[in-house]
């Protein structure tokens, strides 16, 4: 009688899922209703439409986004008052949204809810002229999509495992195809601009937002084990419990030092190799790179290093890629060697993320796990690129590419930091999805 009951109220839920998929049912009642092999059928494909969708999205309007609301008449300080302050919007509204996904069990409508009025908000900047309008939409459209990747992130961990034990996927095929996504949608932007202008990208990341709002609802709710369900209902766990944890405070300290030493190279590079007189396209080649070595490491190489070598062992890995990297760019550009070196960056930035995405989920409870990748990957990153960049401005204007040492140095610094991180010194928490 009781399996019957049980049986009736997952085909109801299931109905009532395919009308309202993320606002009426919770991710708690999901779990209650429903067994883990209905909610991870299909998973990969599903997570692969959102995050191409959704990086795409990112892609044709953040390369372009400054250089539009300058056609709209913005000048130079206007701008820097704009971009600060959505800046500063951006590091609020992520760990908000994710404290929210997380504390009410809705991961997924919080999403939905985001690319929905991201959406909005994007068609709102088409007509938008003006200082003053536009300061409240470019503050809007932070506070929007700040939450998106890392709400994204925390569902495809959810279901996320290593392949070697029988798992769904890897999270890095769904994020190595995000990145891909991102440098295809900035380079069909680039010739879409040639042709109708920059608005045409604020169209463009529209029409991709609404794919990514669709793609969101067809994605699988987080499965939470019944310990977790019995601790979370209590609403205990909030933000304290990571302020708490010295391994998550350790991690973003050393997330921000490692990924944060990428500013100078991300603002000077380009710069620092043009005067250097090294032609555009062979500047292009050292830059896709780059991006071709984060794909792979991402999809292939990655996750098997971070299973062989521990996450701690990988973050290590990433520090000692970032000294070398950072140690050559510091020296007269020679284009042989930057072809050596730009490869790093798949070390340098997707083995980092893979490593800190992985122990993330072995130190961190699952009730707050959205809540640290928002301060893991928005306000430490965030915040530390920020800082950085402007750092490096004056760096360069001083010592010009020896203030790559400074950016060596950074990641001499994470090295040390993370050997507490290792894996035999922290206990798995009782309820981490991976």
């Amino acid at each position: 009688m009781m399996n019957a009951t049980a049986e009736i109220r997952r085909e109801a839920t299931d109905e009532l899922e395919s009308h309202l998929p993320a606002i009426v049912v919770s991710d708690e009642q999901a779990v209650a209703h429903a067994p883990r092999s209905s909610s991870t059928r299909g998973a990969l494909p599903r997570f692969f439409v959102l995050y191409v969708a959704m990086y795409a999205a990112y892609g044709v309007a953040s390369p372009f986004f400054p250089a539009f609301l300058g056609e709209r008449g913005l000048d130079a300080e206007q701008l820097g008052i704009m971009l600060g302050a959505a800046t500063a919007v951006r590091l609020l509204a992520a760990p908000i949204a994710a404290r929210i996904g997380d504390a009410f069990r809705r991961l997924r409508g919080v999403l939905v809810a985001s690319v929905v009025a991201a959406t909005i908000v994007t068609f709102a900047l088409l007509p938008a002229q003006g200082f003053w309008p536009l300061l409240v939409l470019a503050m809007l459209h932070a506070a929007v999509t700040a939450p998106i990747n890392v709400l994204a992130d925390a569902l495809a961990i959810a279901h996320a495992r290593p392949t070697a034990k029988g798992g769904v996927f890897e999270y890095g095929w769904v994020r190595g195809a995000g990145s891909a996504a991102f440098v295809a949608g900035m380079l069909v932007a680039g010739h879409a601009v040639m042709a109708f202008g920059l608005v045409v990208t604020i169209r463009l990341q529209a029409a991709l937002l609404v794919a990514t709002a669709l793609a969101a609802c067809f994605v699988p709710r987080p499965m939470y084990r019944e310990e977790h369900l019995a601790k979370a209902s209590g609403r205990a766990e909030g933000i304290g419990a990571l302020v708490r944890s010295l391994p998550f405070r350790r991690l973003v300290l050393v997330a921000a030092l490692l990924l944060g030493s990428h500013a100078m190279h991300d603002a000077f590079a380009v710069i620092r190799w043009t005067a250097a007189g090294i032609e555009a396209t062979t500047v292009s080649i050292l830059w896709s790179e780059a991006v071709i070595a984060e794909v792979l490491v991402f999809f292939a190489v990655g996750p098997a290093l971070v299973s062989r070598l521990t996450p701690a062992g990988a973050i290590a890995l990433a520090a000692g890629a970032g000294i070398v990297r950072w140690t050559v760019m510091a020296l007269a550009p020679n284009v042989l060697l930057l072809a050596l070196v730009e490869p790093l960056h798949g070390l340098t930035f997707a083995l980092f993320h893979l490593a800190a995405v992985r122990l993330i989920a072995r130190i961190v409870p699952a009730s707050v796990e959205a809540t640290a990748l928002a301060i893991y990957g928005t306000v430490g990153v965030g915040s530390a690129t920020a800082l950085l960049t402007l750092v490096s401005g004056g760096l360069y204007a001083r010592v010009d590419g020896a203030g790559f040492l400074v950016m060596a140095a950074l990641s001499a610094v994470a090295l040390v930091l993370v050997w507490p991180l290792r894996d035999r010194s922290l206990p798995r928490t009782p309820d981490t999805f991976i």
